[in-house]
């Protein structure tokens, strides 16, 4: 009977200290020279499309479930597709993105949804010292060398909100087919080690 009383005590204490007992999260270093951003910019006559580069980010995950993270962005890395220094220089001019006073963006993770490999990622995105919410869906891997990515293919980023409005129909009526959408999109590729 002692045996007993004595084992079950045991399997109580065991399972009370395994209640207390949780994983840490475990934080993952964005890779900044494998990562990637894509941005498209579309007018009513045609798109520009280029990258820019990321400074730095983290993903922490608990388990295997995204909790935490984010990413800074090299507004001074701006680069069109077709090499337009023109096209460069407008982007990085006040009437856009004002890199000389603002030469980072930064995205902060506040909620992931969902499991597995596909989840809706939701947080704060600042450019040029505005912070407006944001929410895309994102893939996450866990790659063969230890490392993983996650994927957000089509964000689209509202660039009025972040007091972006040039040659935007919501300001000037009369712009005709000079007009630039409102919406630009962003695809982020993160690759990241603890």
């Amino acid at each position: 009977m002692k045996l007993k009383i004595s084992s079950i005590f045991l399997l109580v204490a065991v399972v009370s200290l395994s209640a207390f007992t949780t994983i840490k999260p475990v934080t993952y270093t964005v890779d900044a020279a494998k990562s990637t951003i894509t941005w498209i910019g579309k007018k009513v006559t045609g798109s520009h499309n280029g990258t820019i580069s990321l400074k730095s980010g983290t993903l922490i995950f608990d388990g295997k479930k995204l909790v935490d993270g984010g990413f800074i962005i090299d507004m001074n890395s701006i680069k069109d597709a077709d090499g337009s220094a023109k096209l460069e220089g407008h982007l990085k001019a006040d009437d856009f993105f004002g890199v000389a006073k603002f030469p980072a963006a930064q995205f902060v993770i506040t909620k992931v949804t969902g499991s597995g490999a596909n989840v809706t990622v939701m947080g704060d995105l600042t450019i040029k010292g505005i912070t407006k919410p944001l929410s895309f869906p994102a893939t996450l891997t866990v790659n063969a060398d230890g490392t993983v990515s996650a994927l957000a293919g089509k964000i689209l980023v509202d660039r009025t909100k972040y007091d972006i409005r040039y040659g935007s129909k919501s300001f000037f009526d009369s712009i005709g087919d000079k007009a630039i959408d409102d919406n630009f999109e962003i695809g982020v590729k993160l690759v990241a080690k603890k």
